[in-house]
């Protein structure tokens, strides 16, 4: 199923919005955690870590599924495919796994330090509040760039693919067709 082109290019838009608005959140809650991290006032450091809780709270989850959606839509309704080409293929894991990561470890990384800061108990590791944004603005940047640059060709599947585009095959061999 292909994707006409106004839908692609909607797609597309919703897609990039996205994409780049989880990086900027991310890129916000690195400044707030490591804010958090380095100040020695607790007044700063319990709004810090309130901001990140409402970042995390209100935006991450909903702007994940929506990259994932829209990458997953991209990917099927258009000649790149899911698992035709190695780029696509590991930008939908890796994006599958930040999801999964936010879901499950820097919300509740957050959630954990709002609650021991609330309690009078300051920021409970400096290295907790900021690795889940360091790791998360890591692979964002690595699938920004691999988006760009395309690289490692096909997939073995992409491979059959095109090989049967271009002929016929029979019995796992392709002979191309006149």
């Amino acid at each position: 199923m292909k994707l006409s082109r106004p839908a692609r290019r909607a797609l597309l838009v919703t897609h990039v919005t996205a994409s780049a608005s989880w990086l900027g959140l991310t890129l916000g809650l690195l400044a707030l955690g490591a804010t958090a991290a380095t100040t020695d006032s607790a007044v700063t450091v319990e709004a810090s870590v309130r901001a990140m809780k409402l970042f995390a709270d209100w935006l991450l989850l909903p702007v994940a599924f929506c990259t994932l959606v829209s990458g997953l839509l991209l990917s099927l309704g258009t000649q790149w495919g899911l698992a035709r080409h190695r780029w696509v293929y590991t930008k939908f894991w890796l994006t599958l796994a930040t999801t999964t990561a936010t879901a499950f470890a820097l919300r509740p990384g957050v959630n954990a330090a709002v609650t021991a800061v609330a309690a009078g108990e300051g920021l409970p590791e400096a290295g907790d509040i900021l690795m889940g944004p360091v790791v998360s603005l890591s692979a964002y940047v690595f699938m920004t760039v691999i988006s760009i640059l395309k690289p490692w060709g096909l997939t073995r599947r992409g491979r059959r693919m095109r090989a049967a585009a271009r002929g016929t095959v029979t019995a796992g061999r392709v002979t191309e067709t006149a």
